[in-house]
């Protein structure tokens, strides 16, 4: 059970700030009955009608691994016009990614209609790793790489990653590409985090998510997840 403001969000309907005020106006129906205050709580499997679109319906759970690529937004529509990771999935269901990777990082990136697993994966307390190969602006030291490998304090709140190895050098460009497992999930952490260090991020490709990984995908294509996968990623629990 989640609070209907926060499901609708998940959705990727819009934003809870929104949600909410789609709720104060009486706009916002769950199973047939309108709903005005905020708190009530919905499981995913209810009917949820927002603004006289249906938002949630018992549906099959759809879940899906897609090779992001460069230039795509991670959303569900974009204002601007501009490609979503949703437009790349072929199905007529209504999808959202889980988290964001940047307009530019490229790499893995889950999508589904199932809000469960979603707040799963994207809990704190949960813990999922995810690995990422950082092209840097100059070459990490050897104190520069001890420093990052003990944690390193972002925005007040310490990063500690869980893997780290520099993957490859180029002397003559002064560019370093490393290898960094974190289980943070705050916006643009990987940029910030060697931009601390005052090495730019010139690219990201996100390599692994939990167990999952890029084997056999070209950027833009995508796979279902198999039954057993999505059963593993609820174990993460």
């Amino acid at each position: 059970m989640e609070r209907l403001q926060k499901v609708i969000a998940n959705s990727g309907f819009c934003s809870r700030r929104k949600a909410e005020e789609y709720i104060s106006r009486g706009k916002v129906y769950v199973n047939g009955e309108k709903v005005t205050e905020f708190g009530l709580k919905v499981n995913y499997d209810d009917e949820i009608i927002v603004d006289g679109q249906v938002l949630s319906q018992k549906e099959d759970k759809e879940y899906y691994l897609l090779y992001k690529p460069t230039g795509v937004i991670s959303s569900v529509s974009d204002e601007k016009g501009r490609n979503t990771v949703v437009s790349l999935i072929p199905t007529s269901s209504r999808i959202y990614p889980i988290g964001r990777l940047d307009y530019n990082t490229t790499g893995l990136l889950l999508l589904t209609n199932d809000g469960n697993l979603a707040n799963t994966l994207m809990h704190p307390k949960n813990c999922v790793e995810k690995c990422y190969l950082a092209k840097i602006e100059g070459i990490l030291n050897p104190e520069e790489f001890m420093k990052l490998k003990k944690g390193i304090y972002i925005e007040g709140r310490k990063v500690i990653p869980t893997y780290l190895k520099i993957k490859r050098v180029n002397k003559e460009a002064n560019t370093c590409s490393v290898l960094i497992s974190i289980i943070e999930g705050r916006n643009h952490i990987v940029k910030k985090i060697f931009s601390s260090l005052g090495h730019e991020v010139m690219r990201l490709k996100r390599e692994t998510y939990a167990f999952l990984n890029l084997d056999g995908l070209r950027p833009g294509e995508c796979r279902k997840l198999s039954v057993k996968e999505v059963k593993k990623l609820y174990s993460l629990k």
